[in-house]
């Protein structure tokens, strides 16, 4: 498996000019880490860097895993990123302030943008949900209000 995983390329020492071919099982190969660079920050939320650094300059991939029953307030990303729902039930909102009313539910295969700067909150309901999220980094998170 560690070879496995060596053979992947995985980490920040990907060749940026050389091709990426990933299944799902070799995805799940990658080692996560919690709440990195790019996320909310939220405890319990898992990370799988698949291209580049989300805390250098250059174009980014990276796949959270986030637990069911999680709610996560208002914040904001520097940098314009587009995500895709892969696997649950994912509700998403825009605005300064979590506010259920402005959630909308977002099956697998579904997509949403989180342009540079603007606060978006979100939640899972009763299962996990796992997301792909690109952008352009260094990426970072500020919350609307203190946590």
């Amino acid at each position: 498996m560690l070879a496995t995983f060596f053979a992947l390329g995985v980490g920040s020492g990907q060749d940026a000019n050389s091709g990426r071919r990933l299944t799902p099982s070799e995805i799940n190969v990658i080692a996560s880490i919690g709440a990195g660079a790019g996320t909310s920050g939220v405890s319990g939320i898992q990370t799988r860097v698949l291209k580049g650094d989300p805390n250098k300059a250059g174009l980014y991939t990276i796949q959270l895993t986030v637990p069911a029953n999680t709610t996560i307030q208002a914040h904001t990303h520097p940098d314009d990123r587009v995500a895709t729902v892969i696997s649950g039930m994912w509700f998403i909102g825009y605005g300064s302030r979590f506010d259920e009313k402005k959630l909308k539910s977002l099956t697998a295969g579904s997509f949403y943008t989180e342009p540079p700067n603007m606060a978006h909150f979100a939640r899972t309901g009763n299962g996990t949900v796992v997301i792909q999220i690109t952008g352009y980094g260094p990426t970072g998170t500020k919350y609307t209000e203190s946590q």
